[in-house]
């Protein structure tokens, strides 16, 4: 890969990653609720997905998987009611105090892996690097030796961006009233995810 060709494809993936989307409101809603470091397990949960993808763009599935109508219905349509039910489940919460000990952090690592998984901004961010920047008369594995690295930083450093934002709410948000519907507005974007995503074509 070029430099002027890794300057753009740094360029779009740092767009990609920094669009707010499911993952940056579960980031900021886990550092508001329970702090800074705990919400970091949610940036290795994206991590780990987006490790994944990468894995699995560059064996060709996410291609051959935005192919299939059926796989994509079925992807679209869990991940849209996964998301209503965290925005619901959030807003009811939303009216509890919160607990002194967080949940485990394998059930916060899960559900980050969950909410990035069935993300279709993840599979169609992935397909399109790999259909945009790839070249394809040089061998992928070469190439992921750039790809792989900045994708990945690029992440990482986006959504521990996303989890300082979340522990700066929790601290400014020291108010019952404005903490509860700050939580609720939070909760109330999950629920605008999962209609989007199960809406729009």
């Amino acid at each position: 890969m070029t430099l002027s060709a890794w300057i753009i494809f740094a360029s779009f993936w740092a767009v990609f990653v920094t669009t707010p989307g499911p993952n940056a409101v579960n980031c900021i809603n886990v550092a508001m609720t329970y702090g800074f470091k705990t919400s970091l397990v949610c940036v290795a949960g994206i991590f780990t997905q987006a490790s994944l993808f990468l894995g699995l763009s560059a064996a060709g599935l996410t291609a051959l998987m935005a192919t299939s109508e059926t796989t994509v219905l079925i992807v679209k349509w869990f991940g849209a009611a996964f998301l209503v039910f965290l925005g619901l489940r959030g807003w009811i919460m939303a009216t509890r105090p919160i607990k002194s000990h967080p949940p485990s952090k394998n059930s916060l690592y899960l559900r980050a892996v969950a909410i990035a998984t069935i993300n279709p901004k993840s599979i169609a961010g992935y397909f399109a690097a790999f259909t945009q920047f790839v070249q394809p008369d040089r061998p992928v594995s070469q190439q992921m030796w750039v790809i792989a690295p900045t994708a990945l930083m690029l992440t990482t450093l986006s959504y521990s961006g996303y989890c300082a934002v979340g522990a700066f709410l929790g601290r400014a948000a020291l108010g019952a009233i404005l903490h509860l519907w700050v939580r609720r507005g939070l909760a109330l974007c999950f629920v605008i995810y999962g209609v989007l995503l199960g809406t729009l074509a």
